[in-house]
């Protein structure tokens, strides 16, 4: 015989199956906005000091302000965006002494991922190197600014990632997204070919394997990039609805 408990069952189990399904299309919809602001960002069309708002944002992406809410603290942890109490979310507007900070960090850590990139290198990963700086090149011929912007930053996140380090990739990518939030407010000219040349002459002494003189090059690129930067320069301003058009 049936007892009364057991038709409930199913139903116990079909709520538990449906509330994480919810649960995963709300994380999905909270990391498709991440991706969308950050890449805006990260390509120039979001700038420092842009008002995003909860309403604009929710309609654009046809969620709920919970969820840009989410999103907005998640990038706010990664320092991509700053709330403030009572005026909502900005993007980020880096100072002169984070901006050094930020450098001084990188060469900290892509010195030495130089070192033991050379170590453990491989003909493949010369190879992938060099097909992204094809890649940079051909950005640069079509004077494609988004993507030869994104690929210059990812040049130093695939070291990491041919290397099997996810960690230090994913702190590469947080601090290059904050480097292209400082470029964009900093950089006097555009410095995006000479940094593409330097990558391909890192390339070179990697594949010879001089160490030595791979991370000079390192080094120098990074103060090359640091030393581009005037920090008196007036902030530049966007609408997010053109950025996200």
């Amino acid at each position: 015989m049936t007892t009364p408990s057991q038709p409930h069952h199913p139903s116990t189990s079909n709520t538990g199956a449906s509330d994480q399904v919810t649960d995963e299309a709300a994380t999905s919809a909270t990391a498709r906005i991440v991706e969308s602001l950050t890449r805006a960002i990260v390509e120039h069309r979001l700038h420092p000091g842009t008002k995003l708002a909860e309403q604009k944002l929710a309609d654009h992406f046809g969620v709920s302000r919970t969820l840009v809410r989410q999103a907005l603290y998640q990038m706010a942890r990664n320092h991509l965006i700053r709330m403030e109490p009572a005026r909502g979310a900005f993007v980020a507007t880096p100072s002169a002494d984070e901006a050094r900070q930020v450098f001084a960090v990188r060469r900290m850590l892509e010195t030495e991922m130089t070192r033991e990139f050379v170590r453990q290198m491989t003909p493949a990963h010369i190879k992938a190197l060099k097909a992204h700086v094809a890649q940079e090149k051909a950005a640069l011929a079509k004077q494609d600014v988004s993507g030869r912007t994104e690929l210059l930053g990812d040049f130093h996140v695939r070291m990491a990632e041919l290397m099997g380090n996810a960690v230090l990739a994913q702190l590469l990518g947080d601090l290059i997204s904050r480097c292209a939030l400082i470029t964009l407010m900093y950089q006097s000219t555009s410095a995006a070919e000479h940094s593409s040349d330097e990558h391909a002459d890192i390339i070179k002494a990697m594949a010879a394997k001089d160490e030595t003189l791979a991370v000079q090059l390192m080094t120098e690129h990074l103060q090359h990039v640091e030393q581009g930067l005037q920090f008196d320069r007036k902030l530049p301003s966007n609408d997010i609805s053109m950025a996200l058009s």
